[in-house]
């Protein structure tokens, strides 16, 4: 996930006593996301500006309006997860895992994968993509999580924008997916290496060494870093020996050596 543009900046806002605290309890109440994990300055000023443009100058009195309208509820939800994302996105990123990741987890001849902070699953659809073509006779698992349950359901649906698929060059996209009125469809071929659950990263145990390879990517930029560093540490903990990690290209792991994790390539770790 990455940050939404913004065609207008406002001008930074002021807090009305402590309403961020008491508005994070009531959305955690109300939507299940708990925003005091979260960098209080970065989630405060977005939220402060979203509801301004509304109007609304303390948060708690955009409380009643989200309870009665859902369709509030979910512009708040997309403003807050940012849930921007495409097929193939960072590319760099792709290549490596074809030319080089890949082919060494697959030499034991399966693939278990996990996608955390998979949003609507284009990054759970493109690892399997690239699976088809860099390993095609591995059997590949994909986990994708998301703490956001409407992105979980678009991902299981597996249909992604021509904005998504922006480029993405024919050949790939022909081979894993189908055009469809809405833009193109993943595979069945995909769909059976992929599978989608509701989950929150934050209070999330995965199993020790459960994975050969883990993308979290985008997804902790905005955690506070005690918060980030203690996620990594489990994220590290369900990767089996030889295994990867791999986060954003603005993201890192603080002492990666303390969870046995060493950088293979930029961004990506192996797990000693």
């Amino acid at each position: 996930m990455a940050p939404a543009a913004a065609t207008v900046s406002p001008a930074p806002l002021q807090s009305t006593g402590d309403d961020y605290t008491a508005f994070c309890e009531a959305l955690h109440r109300l939507s299940g996301i708990d925003l005091s994990q979260y960098k209080r300055p970065q989630m405060e000023r977005r939220l402060r500006a979203y509801f301004a443009r509304k109007g609304i100058d303390r948060l708690t009195d955009s409380l009643e309006l989200l309870r009665r309208d859902p369709a509030e509820l979910d512009a708040l939800l997309d403003r807050m997860t940012i849930n921007v994302s495409q097929l193939w996105r960072h590319r760099e990123q792709w290549d490596r895992l074809e030319r080089e990741v890949l082919p060494e987890l697959a030499r034991g001849g399966r693939v278990r994968a996990w996608s955390a902070g998979c949003s609507y699953g284009a990054e759970a659809f493109t690892l399997a993509a690239v699976c088809l073509k860099a390993i095609p006779t591995a059997g590949v698992r994909i986990l994708g999580t998301d703490i956001d349950r409407r992105m979980i359901e678009r991902a299981r649906e597996g249909v992604f924008s021509d904005q998504d698929a922006r480029g993405v060059s024919p050949a790939e996209l022909e081979r894993g997916f189908e055009r469809v009125p809405e833009g193109w469809r993943a595979r069945d071929v995909l769909r059976r290496m992929t599978t989608f659950e509701h989950g929150d990263l934050l209070r999330m145990r995965p199993a020790a060494a459960a994975h050969d390879l883990i993308l979290c990517r985008n997804t902790v930029i905005y955690f506070a870093e005690p918060i980030r560093d203690e996620l990594h540490a489990r994220l590290a903990h369900a990767l089996r020996p030889g295994g990867y990690l791999i986060v954003g290209a603005t993201e890192r792991v603080a002492s990666p050596a303390d969870l046995h994790l060493e950088m293979a390539y930029p961004f990506i770790y192996r797990k000693a």
